[in-house]
């Protein structure tokens, strides 16, 4: 055992027995295509593929059917001996929850109490037939309910419906004809709830579920946490009995918060008393029931007991007359007969009536995804759309508002042992019970008791809270998408807080891509695996050789970090070094016509130079000193890492090729063709290759539908498999300029002596001769 301070050793690498060795020629884009014969793309007219969808056979059409109504998919197999007792107890401890919430969840809407006993039985008897959630629970959700009551109370506020009343003295008053405030509230809800309901139609006949994919966790934890909050406040009025304005918008939490403060001192006693308990209770029996879920067949319905205990109280003291208590005072027996809502309201409404269709279907397919997968199944998230829009369709013609699922409902149906749908339409039977013979029953229940059951469910929800932390430890990105739409939402409201989050969240997206990451990379000795230069130690660079790897898609928004990236790697910038290049030879140019340089008949400058070891800092890279200026004028061709016949510096290029590493580029886009054909002139024009390696099927197929490969210059054998191809290519051309090395260096030889050229050639003995014409053949080939 190691001594306190003693330095642990390392515990060995682990040795690998297993090993591959390949032998393959190195394939360019062009010798492989050639060599496998590319199969051509089918390509089918807009005709053939509407044939083609518009077919329709004997098992198509089955297949339809089932898609559309799941119920004959999932009905013929139910094992009742083996399913329909935990269905059954599922179902009956759900719809008592149900119940409660609904009526709960009513106050958030701005409705009465008892249409939310309607908006917890319709829904569910449609989503029965047409949904793929074995699981879920469906009816109100405080999230929902909440977006559904702003924008309620916004197109109803009380102001609207003040009336003049005497009181049997000289002064008249004006009070709130509630009756009238009340109707127009269910007809605003159910015409909501109607419109939702065709938008969340069309968005499943268009099969656009994919939607929900944009709404990533941390934007929904962050509004779900900032929804938690606006609802607590919301039900903090109703517990303390406390009247405010109905604020809507901007800083309405703010503005709620204030008044509720300055009226703090109006508190009803027996209302705070009553929720106080409530929520202390509720929320001490569900923290006993997550603890002991694996130990109590069915979870304690702490709700349904506090419900019944707070209504026997009520009623036997009488707390509405004795302490002015806010009590439920009427619920409807019964069923109302279907009404159409009112189509004229739809364009008020129609803004709001988006975010609330797919805050409610994200919602469910969220819940519904966690549960199918813990229970090995699939959803249809386009046949989810399909079904919620047909829920809410039928339940706007009974006085419904919007319907998604609620976490609690459905963990509860989940958890006493629900299997399929048969629990849900159970749940509904219970709910109609209640809608038909208990609310009278009910009518003495203190509506604080209800806003404390909402604030009790929200626990889940700010517990997200505590993901922060855990999101800024693994991607910081997600957390500060979390902190902002949980901010936004709050201070903005719900409706533009999404939108902001959305905004924000593809924002995000765009920078992560505009600034994509990148590596130069290098080879790990003996193998054909490169890696960055800047992670690793054992990295061998090939000399000459610069390779990079490009981490992003290469398209408008980013192809000048592209040029940037390249510029780090290489050391240097190809325009700069083009234009100190052609500023030198114009140099050059004029000494020889001046007389003070000559040259030979092949270009070779002869002459006593200055040293060219100075490598200048790209200090004027963004505005080059010197306009381009075509080739053509300047016939001389100059060594330029060698020494100069002149005083003029210019930039050494340590590089002959750029090995562009694009195993990663996903797409191009026409401006990112232009970039890429732009940079290899720019590096061949210096006498630096560019080569591209890994490069996916259809961004070649991109490349030469843009023009890129129109070009002479650039031809598909510039194109390589993979990296190790393109390197083993360059090493192969490398060994292959070795033989004309002493070719070269006589060449040098020659330049650099001080004596005339003829005199020169003249002392030459015939071998030298010989081997000096040979060069110069090569050279001008």
């Amino acid at each position: 055992m190691a001594a306190p301070g003693d330095r642990l050793e390392p515990p060995p690498l682990p040795e690998y027995s297993c090993s591959y060795v390949v032998s393959r020629p190195v394939y360019n884009e062009l010798a492989f295509q050639q060599q496998y014969e590319q199969r051509p793309k089918e390509r089918k007219t807009l005709r053939e593929n509407l044939a083609q969808g518009c077919s329709c056979s004997r098992k198509r059409t089955l297949r339809m059917v089932k898609t559309l109504l799941p119920i004959l998919d999932w009905l013929p197999k139910y094992r009742i001996k083996e399913w329909l007792l935990s269905d059954i107890i599922s179902g009956v401890s759900t719809g008592l929850v149900g119940t409660l919430q609904g009526m709960a969840y009513a106050l958030l809407a701005a409705v009465p109490v008892g249409y939310g006993l309607y908006s917890a039985f319709f829904p569910i008897l449609t989503y029965f037939i047409f949904g793929t959630s074995r699981h879920i629970s469906v009816g109100p959700f405080p999230v929902v309910s909440l977006m559904v009551g702003s924008v309620v109370l916004s197109m109803a506020p009380d102001e609207h419906f003040l009336v003049s009343s005497s009181n049997g003295t000289a002064l008249n008053t004006t009070i709130i004809d509630f009756a009238a405030r009340d109707a127009a509230r269910v007809l605003i809800a159910s015409t909501l709830t109607l419109l939702v309901g065709i938008i969340q139609l069309i968005f499943g006949g268009l099969q656009i579920g994919f939607i929900v994919r944009y709404l990533a966790d941390p934007l929904v934890g962050g509004f779900t946490t900032a929804a938690a909050f606006q609802v607590l406040v919301s039900q903090l009025k109703i517990v303390l009995n406390v009247s405010t304005k109905n604020y809507n918008g901007i800083l309405s939490i703010i503005y709620t918060l204030i008044e509720i403060f300055q009226n703090i001192s109006n508190t009803n006693l027996a209302d705070f008393i009553a929720g106080l308990l409530t929520i202390i209770i509720c929320m001490a029996v569900k923290e006993l029931n997550d603890r002991f879920k694996h130990k109590i067949p069915v979870p304690i319905p702490i709700e349904v007991i506090v419900t019944i205990a707070a209504t026997a109280i009520s009623y036997g003291v009488d707390l509405e007359k004795k302490y002015n208590a806010g009590i439920v005072k009427s619920i409807p027996s019964g069923f109302l007969p279907p009404a159409m809502p009112s189509v004229s309201l739809f364009s008020e409404m129609l803004t709001a009536s988006f975010s609330i269709s797919v805050v409610a279907y994200a919602i469910a397919v969220s819940v519904g995804k966690v549960y199918a997968i813990r229970h090995d199944y699939t959803i249809d998230g386009n046949q989810e759309f399909i079904a919620f829009g047909i829920s809410n369709i039928f339940s706007g013609l009974f006085s419904c508002f919007v319907a998604t699922t609620a976490l609690s409902r459905t963990a509860v149906q989940e958890s006493t042992g629900g299997k399929t749908q048969v629990a849900g339409i159970i749940s509904a039977g219970v709910v109609m019970i209640a809608i038909v013979a208990l609310g009278k029953l009910l009518e003495p229940l203190q509506k604080s008791v209800l806003a404390a059951v909402v604030i009790a469910n929200l626990k889940g929800m700010f517990m997200q809270v505590c993901d922060v932390p855990h999101l800024w430890r693994q991607n910081k990105t997600d957390a500060v998408i979390w902190v902002f739409t949980c901010m936004a939402s709050i201070i903005l409201g719900l409706d533009l807080g999404l939108l902001a989050g959305l905004v924000f969240g593809f924002l995000t997206v765009v920078l992560r891509v505009q600034f994509p990451s990148w590596n130069s990379l290098g080879s790990i000795p003996s193998t054909d695996i490169y890696k960055s230069t800047k992670n690793y130690k054992n990295i061998e660079e090939l000399e000459g050789v610069k390779i990079l790897r490009f981490s992003s898609p290469i398209f408008y928004g980013n192809v000048d970090g592209l040029k940037k990236c390249i510029k780090s790697t290489v050391g240097f910038d190809a325009i700069r070094v083009y234009n100190k290049r052609l500023k030198a030879l114009r140099k050059i140019q004029k000494l020889i016509k001046k007389g003070q340089l000559r040259a030979t008949k092949n270009g070779i400058i002869s002459g006593a130079g200055s040293s060219n070891n100075a490598f200048e800092p790209d200090e004027d890279i963004e505005n080059p000193e010197e306009p381009d200026i075509p080739t053509k004028e300047i016939e001389i061709q100059v060594d330029w890492n060698s020494e100069l016949p002149v005083k003029v510096n210019v930039p050494k290029v340590p590089i002959h090729s750029l090995v562009l590493d694009c195993g990663a580029v996903s797409f191009l886009d026409v401006v990112g063709v232009r970039s890429l054909r732009v940079i290899v002139k720019e590096f061949q024009r210096i006498d630096v290759n560019v080569y591209f390696a890994s490069l996916q099927d259809h961004v070649i197929e991109k490349l030469e539908k843009c023009g890129f490969f129109n070009d002479n210059n650039i031809r598909k054998d510039i194109f390589f498999m993979t990296v190790h191809d393109a390197v083993l290519h360059l090493q192969n051309q490398v060994k292959s300029q070795e033989v004309q090395d002493s070719i070269l260096e006589t060449i040098t030889l020659i330049q650099d002596c001080k004596d005339p050229l003829e005199l020169m050639e003249a002392e030459m003995i015939e071998e030298q001769l010989d081997v000096q014409d040979e060069a110069i053949r090569r050279l001008a080939s």
